[in-house]
């Protein structure tokens, strides 16, 4: 594979995606929620390689819920590895562009740099889309594949961290939506 430092990366929502049809994108990994179709906007990408996963934003088993899976995360850490040389964009999109795009997106980082620090590995994906909150499970999942021994999940929390300091209040969101475990490794991480 081609050095991601030499590739555009890209990570955004289905609302954003007719934005990026004419920026010549190689590569599309689409993450969306059970059922969901595919996106219309791709009719007007040039071609280009896609492989599409489906599950649900979710860290915890809940009742109707998809979670992202060790065989998703192998899957989609496969598609990084293998994309080849043709390779000069990568989008990376869920439904908005948040938590599951990056948490694939810091996956595949972490796999392409494998000699990088987990902090360096952070900023960069922060540079990409500085919303990110990606999703711990996905997270998880490949800090184990990838042999990182806890050290990326802790990194996560360094994102976590930095939007709750600046947006408080989202704590409580979190914590509506399931995600208790990123708020507290958020709040570990406060100094």
């Amino acid at each position: 594979m081609q050095s991601l430092a030499l590739t555009a990366l890209t990570v955004c929502g289905l609302d954003e995606l007719d934005r990026h049809s004419g920026r010549g994108v190689t590569h599309i990994l689409s993450i969306l929620d059970p059922g969901w179709p595919e996106p219309a906007a791709f009719s007007a990408f040039d071609p280009h390689r896609r492989a599409t996963f489906h599950f649900h934003d979710a860290i915890e088993p809940a009742p109707g819920v998809i979670l992202p899976e060790k065989r998703d995360v192998e899957a989609i850490l496969a598609f990084g590895r293998d994309a080849g040389d043709d390779l000069s964009h990568l989008l990376i999109h869920c439904h908005m562009g948040i938590s599951r795009s990056t948490a694939a997106m810091l996956m595949i980082l972490t796999q392409a740099l494998p000699h990088e620090r987990e902090d360096v590995i952070v900023d960069r994906l922060l540079e990409i889309r500085p919303q990110s909150w990606p999703n711990s499970r996905m997270v998880g999942l490949a800090d184990e594949i990838l042999g990182r021994d806890g050290r990326l999940s802790a990194e996560a929390g360094r994102i976590y961290a930095g939007h709750l300091s600046i947006r408080p209040e989202l704590a409580e969101t979190m914590r509506r939506l399931n995600r208790e475990k990123e708020v507290e490794l958020g709040l570990a991480r406060k100094d």
